[in-house]
């Protein structure tokens, strides 16, 4: 018999018994997958961001379906998307409260500066690694977007040496606040009138003040004029808890160092 035609017959042979026994594997090892599974992944957000807590929308389906998980996580999806999964499971949607992301820094260009030129690999992580950054204040944002390129939904930008949350695009998946080594950014409630202070730095306030004239110089002038305790200050940083927080801004008005912001009115 001719090599080749031999050879031609063997393969087609062989390809015919591996597809037997993918057939056959298929069929005897298949797992019934519930519908419903497939259903709630169709309209969620498809980020894959993990703000529900899981690996992926996928498997946060799969954790709903099979083991009873809250249908109210998928944050960059919103009450829509709850409200859509409650209808799929048949139960009730619960409260979705809308998340944004904030940057709790005010250093820009103006308010500070660099204590030395960086020519390392042009990342946040690689620039902390080096005496805890290249900025006059260690605690504010390192300014070399590593927060931007983790954000999927083209969120966060860096504007004046800062990252700058653009509110309408923004989620609250939490992917930027994962990405920032020095943690300055934090995912919020969405309120629109409660302030925060835009600034981590816990040196006393002069210390602070030479890093960046829009430090928070741990005052206390906030303190004094909130009636609601809504304000404390602790290692020289004001602290605001939006819980108690009645959105008055009355410390946005006192606050020397304008520290203070709304960030729905910026």
């Amino acid at each position: 018999m001719n090599p080749i035609l031999l050879a031609i017959i063997i393969v087609t042979v062989i390809g015919l018994i591996g597809a037997v026994i993918l057939v056959a594997a298929s069929i005897f090892m298949y797992v019934p997958v519930d519908e419903r599974v497939e259903k709630i992944t169709a309209v969620l957000a498809g980020a894959n961001c993990g703000a529900c807590g899981c690996a992926g929308c996928a498997d946060y389906a799969k954790s709903i379906v099979e083991e009873g998980n809250a249908v109210n996580k998928c944050t960059p999806g919103g009450a829509k998307t709850a409200a859509a999964i409650a209808e799929i499971m048949g139960v009730e949607a619960g409260s979705s409260e809308s998340m944004k992301a904030v940057v709790a820094c005010s250093g820009t260009c103006e308010k500070t500066s660099k204590r030395f030129e960086f020519e390392g690999i042009q990342t946040c992580q690689s620039v902390k690694g080096l005496y805890g950054g290249d900025g006059m204040c260690k605690y504010g944002c390192l300014g070399y977007g590593d927060c931007t390129r983790a954000c999927p939904f083209d969120a966060i930008h860096l504007v004046d040496g800062i990252a700058k949350v653009d509110r309408e695009k923004c989620v609250g998946c939490g992917a930027c606040a994962s990405a920032c080594p020095n943690s300055i950014i934090s995912i919020v409630p969405e309120h629109k009138r409660k302030p925060v202070v835009l600034c981590q730095n816990k040196d006393k306030g002069g210390d602070t003040r030479k890093a960046c004239t829009a430090g928070c110089i741990g005052c206390m002038k906030c303190t004094k004029v909130c009636h609601f305790d809504a304000i404390t200050v602790e290692n020289n940083l004001a602290r605001i808890d939006q819980e108690k927080c009645k959105g008055c801004q009355l410390c946005v008005k006192e606050c020397p160092v304008g520290v203070i912001h709304v960030p729905a009115n910026e």
